[in-house]
């Protein structure tokens, strides 16, 4: 049987205690990384567009440093967007975090993310650590 854990970075106790879920779950060697979105370390969304798709992947990094990954092994993503016109500005972000091998990405259109207005963007992957 695969070992499982939950990786929870500090500042992100309150979404396992409060809303019941784990930021990350590692299981082996791979961690699946719930979607993260743009809400910064006091809990609060991050409202200029660009900015909260930065918070997005720092709030992903935080969970891949949790497990002792980074981005280099990130194999998947897929991000969720609330206007399919922001793709080109995802991409710019995105790209400010990986270099070399990208990951496989799927984009999705929602009509809203997080039950809440203002949410832009939420990103969740799967990465994979070589044994």
């Amino acid at each position: 049987m695969t070992q499982r854990s939950a990786i929870v970075p500090h500042g992100m106790e309150f979404i396992r205690d409060e809303i019941g879920y784990a930021p990350g779950v590692l299981s082996g060697n791979t961690l699946y990384i719930a979607g993260q979105i743009g809400r910064d370390s006091k809990r609060q969304l991050v409202e200029e567009k660009r900015q909260q798709f930065i918070q997005c992947f720092e709030n992903m990094k935080a969970v891949l440093h949790t497990a002792k990954m980074d981005f280099a092994d990130v194999v998947e993503i897929t991000s969720y967007h609330t206007d399919m016109r922001d793709l080109p500005l995802y991409m710019e972000v995105r790209n400010l975090y990986f270099a070399g091998c990208l990951p496989a990405w799927t984009a999705i259109g929602a009509a809203s993310l997080c039950g809440t207005a203002g949410y832009f963007l939420e990103v969740k992957a799967i990465a994979a650590k070589s044994s």
